[in-house]
């Protein structure tokens, strides 16, 4: 049985980076967080593809026990092109096509309304309330977004604040959110909406913990191979909501523990275009990578 529900997108990226190309590869929030998971629990799913979505790519995500009843299919599904110039951190969109995105309704299957831990990956908030309305009351909830959505639904994403656990937000995000400079500020800010913990992710430069009367600041790893960032904070929330559910401890020291793992599949993602480090990845790996972050921060 499922342990993870995540709502996002599942689509088509068109990627070009200084150091190669990809044309159409699986992509998506959804995708991204449910793979990253899947190292640590059992994931289900909720988004939408299209009738040109492949079965190979179906086929890669069942054989990780991603509980699929919840993708629906329409039309053609969502693609994303973007590129990278030499400053990884931050996407250039070159086009959008919404396609079968643009309609989806939300529909929480029966057998996931009882699921006790939520991921709203980044997708539209009203979307991601929809989700929050037809489950059943779940223990843990995890909110990431981006900027659009900060810029033309700021109303409905306040809202899904109010009802989450933990917020997801990258340095540029929560200044934006919050019009302020301050991370400090901003994080005090979202707090006081409601959600115990805000993560703030600064890339290549690790991410902030802030709690009401603490604070943590993870490393990021040094990575000297950087194929692509794309996914990158959809695999640290996927990995850290897995991994927490998998602990069953919403401790604030597990919490730091979850980031570290979230951080380690991040780093990974990285290595290479879609999902293709990913799927070479053993515990192992995870492992013996989680030891050398904690040596990194070790003084």
């Amino acid at each position: 049985m499922s342990d993870v529900l995540i709502i996002g997108t599942v689509a088509f990226d068109t990627i070009e980076t200084p150091f190669g190309k990809v044309e159409k590869a699986l992509g998506g929030s959804a995708t991204f967080a449910s793979y990253a998971a899947s190292f640590f629990s059992s994931p289900a799913v909720i988004s939408v593809v299209g009738n040109d979505f492949p079965k190979d790519y179906v086929e890669l995500l069942k054989k990780k026990d991603i509980d699929l009843e919840g993708l629906q299919v329409s039309g053609k599904t969502f693609h994303w092109d973007g590129s990278y110039e030499y400053d990884m951190n931050e996407a250039k969109t070159n086009k959008t096509e919404l396609n079968s995105l643009e309609n989806f309704k939300v529909k929480v299957p029966e057998k996931y309304k009882n699921i006790r831990n939520v991921f709203l990956a980044n997708i539209d908030p009203e979307m991601q309330l929809e989700t929050l309305k037809q489950v059943n009351r779940p223990d843990f909830v995890v909110l990431d977004t981006m900027n659009l959505w900060i810029k033309i639904k700021k109303k409905a994403l306040i809202e899904v604040i109010k009802k989450t656990n933990v917020l997801l937000l990258n340095d540029g995000e929560a200044r934006q959110l919050f019009d302020t400079v301050s991370l400090v500020k901003a994080a005090n800010r979202a707090l006081e909406l409601g959600p115990k913990a805000v993560i703030i992710k600064k890339g290549e430069h690790g991410a902030l913990l802030f709690t009401k009367n603490k604070h943590f600041s993870a490393p990021s790893y040094p990575l000297e191979n950087i194929k692509d960032p794309t996914g990158c904070g959809d695999s640290f929330g996927g990995a850290f909501i897995g991994y927490l559910a998998k602990t069953k401890d919403l401790d604030e020291k597990n919490i730091r523990r979850a980031i570290i793992h979230g951080s380690v599949m991040a780093s990974y993602n990285a290595e290479d275009f879609s999902l293709d480090r990913l799927k070479k990845l053993a515990m192992s790996d995870i492992e013996n990578r989680y030891k050398e972050f904690q040596d990194i921060r070790e003084f």
